[in-house]
Parts: structure tokens; sequence; C-alpha cells
């Protein structure tokens, strides 16, 4: 009896079907699920507002190449908040089993596309900072709009030609299940295309980095030359300031992921096969991935700082609106007192 029991219980297992696939990871995605509703709802509206101060800035604006890094930029968030509520939909287990899949070939896919977008154009930004204080013929050239959009179209077109097979290579049918892991769904080919696709943009981040620390570098050297000229200092103490702060936001956001993702994804390929091992790195992953991400909601006060049409943009539009309100409390305040006054000024009389 006991024997035919344990033989019973050995031929369970969770949903999701054989032993590659006993292993649920995402079964815990409660807190993860509420920070990507906070990111998307802080996020969304500093975007379209974004969006709203460039078109409105767009005649006004010398088409320099901060400029065109900025507007890539807001592109990538734009993708990112499109795709996010697909996720969040997939997690939360309200969406179909058609939606859930459409998120793994689709939407997941257009996620890191941005991811990695941001992660190029913040990194241009950056040096772009630190170039916007030589005032040499050569940073001159590199910070031409024409050179700019040139680097946004290699690195749009690199990010398609590395994620796109992701949406096109073939999958396999899978037992439907609450806790789908998209990993589960690709075959044996397209699962190595996403381990190589991982190792390819993980190189992307660091060349990226190694500009942004370079930059860094250079400018606190800038800073450490330029003591015996007080007007120097102070340029090259401000350049400093703002390369720093940049830097550092920088390494908070995208530093922690890539530290989690690579052992992350040889769990996925099935390299590390320890169920509980595989658990911890999904949430570290999970966890760092929010940090990653957050920087949608951050963009926006970027681009109040650097873009200076678009700073005076938003400051009109507040203002206008402060008018109207002053102006309509003022009107209210009149249609109040008046039938008061004239009936004091009766009585009087």
């Amino acid at each position: 009896m006991e024997l035919t029991t344990m033989l019973r219980s050995s031929n369970i297992t969770p949903p999701g079907g054989g032993e590659e696939n006993s292993c649920i990871v995402n079964d815990q995605m409660g807190p993860f699920i509420v920070l990507y509703i906070l990111i998307f709802a802080v996020g969304l509206p500093g975007s379209l507002l974004s969006v709203w101060g460039f078109i409105q800035s767009h005649r006004s604006q010398q088409k320099q190449s901060t400029y065109v890094y900025l507007v890539n930029l807001l592109v990538a968030d734009i993708l990112l908040l499109f795709a996010l509520p697909f996720k969040i939909l997939k997690d939360l287990g309200a969406a179909s089993w058609k939606l859930m899949v459409f998120h793994c070939q689709a939407s997941g896919v257009i996620i890191y596309i941005s991811l990695y977008a941001s992660i190029a154009f913040l990194a241009f930004i950056i040096v772009d900072r630190y170039l916007k204080d030589r005032h040499t013929a050569r940073s001159l050239r590199l910070q031409e709009s024409s050179f700019a959009w040139l680097l946004s179209v290699v690195v749009w077109a690199l990010l398609l030609l590395i994620m796109v097979p992701n949406m096109a290579l073939p999958t396999k049918e899978d037992k439907v299940t609450k806790y789908l892991s998209c990993s589960s769904l690709k075959e044996k080919i397209s699962l190595h295309w996403h381990t190589l696709t991982v190792f390819l943009n993980t190189a992307l981040f660091l060349n990226a980095s190694a500009a942004v620390l370079i930059s860094s570098a250079l400018a606190l050297k800038r800073l450490l030359h330029s003591h015996s000229d007080p007007k120097l200092w102070l340029d090259a103490r401000r350049v400093v300031l703002s390369v720093t702060a940049m830097a550092l936001a920088y390494t908070l956001s995208f530093v922690p992921y890539h530290v989690v993702r690579t052992p992350y994804t040889l769990a996925q390929a099935e390299v590390i096969k320890n169920c509980q091992t595989k658990r911890q790195l999904f949430l570290g992953k999970e966890s760092t991935l929010f940090l990653s991400l957050l920087h949608v909601c951050l963009d926006p006060l970027l681009f109040f700082n650097l873009d200076a049409a678009f700073r005076e943009t938003v400051r009109r539009l507040f203002c206008h609106s402060r008018n109207q309100a002053v102006d309509a409390e003022q009107q209210v305040v009149q249609e109040v007192m008046l039938p008061k006054v004239l009936a004091d000024e009766d009585t009087a009389v």
C-alpha cells in the first residue's frame, strides 16, 4: 500500500510538464507587480509631458547632439511603457494564455530593446556632457547632430538585429499553466540564440560603462588640473558634478542587474540545475530589473535639466496653468463678493 502511494506521488509533476520544467520560479511576483504598476503610473504622465514638451519646443530647438540623444531616450521610454502592461498582466496571472505567450515572444523582447537603448543613449549623454567642456575641433565634430543621428541609427539597428530573432525563432507548444516561464517555450535553437543575445547585450553594456567611466575620470582630471584658474575651476566643477551625478545614477540602475543577469541566463539554459538556486537568481533578476526600469520615471527630470528649450516650454505651461487658476479664483471671489457689496450699498442708501 505504501509502495503504491509512493509510486503515484512520484508521478505527480507541477504544471509545465516534465522534470526539466518542474521547478517553478515565478510564483512570488506580488511585490514586483506593485512596483511595476508604480513605474507605469509615474512614468507614463512624465513621458507624455516630455513628448508634448519636445513637440512644442521643436521649432526653437537648435539641433545639437544632446537633443538627439534625449529624443531617442524618450522613444526608448515610450516603447518600455507600451510593453510594461503586458508584463504586469502576465505576472498578475490575469492574462489569457495567448497574451502570456505574446509577452514572451514580443512585448518582453521590446522591454529589453528599450532597456539597452536607454543604456546606450544615457552613456552618450554622459560623454556628451564631458565633451561640451572641451571645445576642441574633435569634440565639436563629435557633437554635431548628424553624427549623433548616425550613432542613434547604429544603436537601434544593432539592437533590432540582436533582439528581433527572439521574436521570429520557433517556439514549442507548452501545457497551459498559471506560472509560465518564457524559457520553457523556446526550442533548443531559440534558447541558444537567447543566451547569445544576453551576452551580446552585456558586451554593449560593458562598452557603454567603459565610456561612462572614462568620461567621469577625464572630467575629474580636468577639475584637478584647473585649480590655478578660478574660472576654469568653476566650469570644470560644474561639469564634474553633472557627469558624476548621471554616472552614479547609471551605475545604481544598471550594474546590479548585469551582475545577476549572466548567472540567471545560465539557469535558463539549464547549465545551473538546482531549483533553489534558480529561484534565488530569478528573484535577484526581478529585483534588479526593477532598478533598471526605474529610470523611466527619472528621465523627465533629465530632459528638464539638460534641454533649455524643453525646460522653457514646460515652465510656460505651468505658469499658464497657475495664471488660469489665479484668474478663476479671482472670478469666483468677485462673483461671491459683488452681490454682497451691492446689497451693502443699497442698505446704506
